[in-house]
């Protein structure tokens, strides 16, 4: 390699991954000794900057003649869970074919990047691709000398993308406002439950600009047409992670299809699909409170914030939401107990496993009075988890819970939710699991959790959760 090893790790000290990384970089420069290696500034759409490993070199391809077409790739410091960013790095007598691998600046798009999934995906395999599809379609074209004169000016600006350098100043502006200050939300997912999700926030009007992120394969097609048939205010529709960046919100509704036979198949396969996307989004938006819809969200939401390396209080799942809000309009409306339903909250685990319980209680004379108040209210709630029974979670549902959530983080708005956050410390959990309980909600995430009435039965059946979710986590093959 053209970097010592040693050197070369003391340059990757800020990478996540960094003894992965070098492996990789080594296969490289094995398979492909013109290779050079170095650190240099990258600069991003959005105009943050960051120092990142990039090489340069040339890779044969076979068109009629052999040729050695120029590239050049930014290495992201998620690597491996997130796919390098490639350039064509043309000389000054070669023009770029603009293709469907290729747009006018010389970045590359290829199925590869698209589909990049940890440990399957390897830049040796990217550059083979790389290989394949450019014998395809050549990339670059040889100029005539005039040609190349009035290429010149345009290969500097070329050569300013490809070695990460944009203008700063042109950031652009919506709304006459920065796009450092727009509530931007992502969408991961385009199933029904991500459709939904896009369609609640632009009806409630919570974020200047929403993000669809269609990571499935093949050409926009059912929900995901018809939102670009339609045209919604302010919906994008795209499947470049790029286009995640700087969102303050990234909701989270993937679910893997695959052939899995057991429960426990089923989340692995969400585990690794997850792990092809938490890095990528983490690196665009660093800042983001990510907020978990998949399945099972307790679980799901733990992966999140380990494979993301985020605080715990900017990885929360859906949890409970929908339940406590519908809990609370059957108590004031159905059963008339307007009073206890502000206290009341459906916590714990997602399904039959939920439990009410209260954040705070009227002050009586007396232990009698005190029994009595709290038999008279466990009634009442029994009743209204029993019409909740026959509410199912549909995905418009959960969708406007989305809605909800988001509307409280961007506005700052400080309220109450009962969300999936991490357990450990409250009801006397002792393990890294993540429970829906009652917390305050704002722009970074979960500012406080809400103190729960002490009762030994909500604990006892929480602490029994909490022990079933870790036994299954531990199986997982993070």
């Amino acid at each position: 390699m053209a970097l010592a090893e040693e050197a070369l790790r003391r340059q990757l000290g800020k990478y996540k991954f960094r003894d992965l990384t070098i492996e990789e970089l080594k296969n490289v420069s094995k398979a492909y000794p013109n290779f050079t290696f170095s650190m240099n500034t990258y600069t991003f759409k959005d105009g943050s900057q960051k120092d990142l490993l990039n090489f340069s070199g040339t890779v044969p391809v076979k068109y009629g003649n052999s040729y050695n077409i120029p590239i050049r790739l930014w290495i992201l410091d998620s690597h491996p869970f997130a796919p390098p960013i490639c350039f064509l790095k043309p000389t000054a007598n070669m023009g770029i074919s603009v293709g469907k691998h290729v747009d006018a600046r010389g970045r590359i798009y290829l199925p590869y990047l698209q589909n990049w999934c940890h440990p399957k995906s390897t830049l040796i395999g990217l550059i083979k691709e790389m290989i394949t599809k450019f014998e395809e379609e050549l990339p670059l074209y040889s100029l005539s000398s005039s040609d190349a004169a009035r290429q010149a000016e345009l290969l500097s600006y070329i050569t300013k993308i490809t070695e990460g350098e944009t203008d700063v100043k042109t950031r652009s502006k919506i709304g006459g406002k920065n796009e450092e200050c727009f509530n931007k939300i992502t969408v991961v997912g385009a199933g029904d439950l991500g459709i939904a999700c896009v369609l609640a926030v632009a009806a409630k009007d919570v974020a200047d600009k929403v993000v669809l992120l269609d990571l499935s394969e093949g050409a926009a097609k059912g929900g995901t047409m018809d939102l670009e048939i339609f045209a919604v205010p302010n919906v994008e529709i795209s499947k470049d992670f790029s286009a995640s960046a700087d969102s303050k919100v990234v909701v989270l509704t993937v679910n893997s299809l695959g052939n899995a036979q057991t429960y426990l198949e089923v989340i692995q396969n969400n585990v690794d699909l997850f792990r092809g996307i938490i890095p990528a989004i983490s690196h665009y938006s660093q800042n983001a409170v990510l907020l978990v819809a998949s399945h099972p969200v307790e679980v799901m939401t733990f992966v999140s914030w380990k494979l993301s390396s985020f605080p715990k209080s900017r990885v929360i799942g859906v949890g409970a939401n929908l339940d406590s809000e519908r809990l609370q309009y059957i108590l004031t409306n159905l059963l008339k107990a307007e009073v206890l339903a502000k206290d009341a909250w459906v916590i714990g685990e997602q399904g039959e496993e939920k439990v009410p319980s209260w954040t705070s209680c009227n002050v009586v004379a007396n232990q009698t009075e005190a029994m009595a108040a709290h038999n008279s209210r466990e009634k009442v709630a029994n009743r209204a988890m029993e019409v909740l029974k026959g509410k199912g979670q549909r995905s418009w549902s959960v969708g406007l819970s989305v809605a909800d959530l988001t509307d409280s983080i961007l506005k700052d708005k400080r309220k109450i939710h009962s969300v999936s956050t991490l357990a450990k410390g409250c009801c006397k959990v002792n393990s890294e699991v993540f429970l829906s309980l009652p917390c305050i909600l704002g722009t970074s995430g979960v500012i406080e959790m809400v103190r729960l009435e002490e009762d030994p039965l909500v604990q006892e059946k929480l602490q029994s959760s909490a022990g079933s979710i870790h036994d299954l986590q531990q199986q997982l093959k993070l």
